[in-house]
């Protein structure tokens, strides 16, 4: 049921007149269902912006949310679900704490002296007005939420793909986990750009942290270590463990003359090896 624009008009003015205590009620509605998740004077705050966005909407004539009349309102709602978002409370909880404004005006209509049909039915109509609001919540809660998980995975892809500077020339990118096309393309960008802004003429790729090597998986590394030597760095893959060796040569994959090592360590070695420095090894206990 529509709320029409008189109708509207009367809540407007009821919001207006009983402005504090249906925002007290409304605010321990609310705390009641956060059971404290939320300071009480940050709980009022949010209720009493809420309260003032519906009043200008009803004012103005808003009928539906999609109005003209109810363009703050939407704003206010959308920013609501977005804190809530990142503050950790459910859709749910967002929506609810919208539709607990019925109950506070409900409140409002039983205190005065009765209530007749032309009361109730409108008050079905904000209803009606309000349950459209908390959809619009939770709307855009899902939203919010699907923006945040999609920057929390972006800024995890990027941790989990470091370059480090190993030695004087020599960068590594030590892989772990699962490496899909998503961080291949990262893995590249990054090593990239390392090697422009250090001018390091080796790169170690180290994939002792991937769990199985497969067709797809080598392709990545394979490009990337193509991309790099367009930059005119030379490539060496570390972390051939024998499982590894086996799936390679059963799948039949060709590194070409791409240098392979078992570990980190003998990748560094070898390249140490190739630029001339000396590695020493410090003497054990039992050798002193």
């Amino acid at each position: 049921m529509a709320l029409s624009s008189d109708e509207g008009g009367r809540f407007a003015d009821l919001l207006m007149e009983h402005e504090d205590s249906i925002v007290s009620s409304w605010t321990a509605e609310v705390a009641a269902l956060l059971r404290g998740r939320l300071s009480h004077a940050e709980l009022q705050r949010q209720t009493a912006e809420l309260q003032k966005g519906f009043q200008t909407a009803l004012a103005g004539g808003a009928q539906e949310l999609t109005d003209d009349s109810a363009a703050e309102l939407r704003a206010q709602l959308a920013e609501l679900s977005s804190t809530r978002a990142r503050q950790g409370f459910t859709a749910t909880e967002t929506a609810v704490s919208v539709f607990a404004l019925k109950e506070a005006v409900l409140k409002v209509l039983d205190a005065g002296d009765g209530t007749d049909a032309d009361t109730l039915r409108a008050y079905v109509g904000l209803s009606a007005f309000v349950d459209r609001a908390g959809l619009f919540t939770f709307d855009s809660y899902a939203r919010a939420r699907e923006e945040l998980i999609a920057d929390q995975a972006e800024q995890l892809l990027e941790l989990s793909t470091p370059v480090v500077k190993l030695w004087e020339g020599v960068v590594a990118v030590p892989l772990v986990g699962t490496l899909d096309s998503a961080r291949a393309q990262v893995v590249m960008e990054r090593l990239l750009q390392t090697l422009v802004d250090t001018g390091s003429p080796y790169a170690i790729i180290d994939i002792t942290g991937v769990p199985a090597v497969d067709t797809q998986v080598a392709q990545h590394i394979l490009k990337t270590v193509v991309a790099a030597r367009l930059m005119g760095a030379d490539c060496i893959i570390s972390g051939i463990r024998p499982q590894i060796a086996q799936t390679i040569v059963a799948l039949g994959i060709e590194f070409g003359d791409i240098a392979t090592k078992a570990s980190l360590a003998d990748a560094l070695r070898h390249v140490l090896r190739k630029t001339g420095d000396k590695v020493t090894q410090k003497p054990s206990r039992r050798e002193g």
